[in-house]
């Protein structure tokens, strides 16, 4: 999760996007979607940003599914990157989000001034060490390159995996925050930073590459099956959740879509067709 870029590009990109969903004659224009002291106008589609897999899938799952029983108009916006779904938030130009981790949200709204905030867990993505070089974890050696992500939450969260997996080790007490230059012992390993969705592409160039789950799951791979590593799920702080700018959790569209986020029918969805690539995370509201 996710790239850092300057807020000038970020503004920029924003401003376009607003202009797309103008020319698309969106039907939910969240600016107008309260009236009556602030109320939701539930006559209005809920509009959520997705990355594309499973984000995106788990959403139509409900749309197809779920959304009409429970009175809910529900439409999905695909975004291929880890900033316009925050940006888009905020702005008013969709009602909610679903593509990213705590850590990365903190991170964000840190950097961006952004007031977004978690409103349920729903997944879990385990991130990977992935190659087409090496068959196992044994085999990478001294001078071989693994790539990372670049962004600070998902390249600190692969060198604790690299470091929990005896690969790397990390000076005492960094957390999730961990940076190349927090590495003690490279153990002779080389290290490339790429941007979290082109580590896939870079496969056939290195040696071995951490990916994220859902980046994974697009290049064909399958986390369970494939990845030479792979994150426990037991006590992970990567959940994704869906979220909302502040103020807008108690939106009765949302409410709906929370609960049934965190359904039986979506968790036997996710069991079924992810097969432990992608694990449901639900049980606990997610972390405020």
């Amino acid at each position: 999760m996710r790239k850092n870029i300057k807020l000038t590009a970020i503004a920029a990109a924003s401003a376009a996007l607003a202009l797309g969903l103008t020319a698309c004659g969106s039907s939910s224009d969240p600016s107008t979607a309260k009236a009556d002291g602030g109320k939701a106008d539930e006559s209005k589609p809920l509009v959520i940003a997705a990355s594309p897999t499973p984000h995106a899938d788990i959403l139509k799952f409900v749309k197809d599914n779920l959304a009409a029983k429970a009175g809910l108009k529900l439409e999905v916006k695909e975004f291929t990157d880890y900033v316009l779904p925050n940006t888009a938030t905020q702005q008013g130009q969709v009602d909610g989000n679903y593509f990213q981790h705590k850590p990365y949200l903190d991170d964000f709204n840190k950097k961006n001034h952004t007031t977004i905030v978690p409103v349920v867990n729903v997944h879990l993505e385990p991130l990977g060490l992935y190659s087409k070089k090496v068959k196992a974890l044994t085999d990478l050696k001294a001078g071989q390159t693994v790539a990372v992500p670049n962004d600070t939450t998902n390249e600190g969260r692969a060198l604790q995996l690299l470091a929990a997996n005896n690969l790397i080790t990390l000076k005492d007490g960094v957390g999730t925050n961990a940076k190349l230059s927090d590495i003690t012992d490279k153990k002779g390993l080389e290290f490339k930073e790429l941007e979290a969705a082109t580590v896939p592409r870079a496969l056939n160039d290195v040696d071995a590459a951490v990916i994220n789950g859902n980046y994974a799951i697009e290049a064909h791979l399958t986390p369970a099956k494939d990845a030479l590593i792979l994150e426990k799920a037991e006590g992970n702080p990567y959940a994704n959740f869906l979220a909302v700018k502040d103020g807008n959790q108690n939106d009765p569209r949302i409410q709906k879509l929370a609960k049934l986020l965190n359904s039986d029918e979506v968790k036997k969805f996710i069991q079924d067709k992810y097969q432990g690539s992608v694990v449901p995370a639900f049980g606990a509201p997610a972390a405020s």
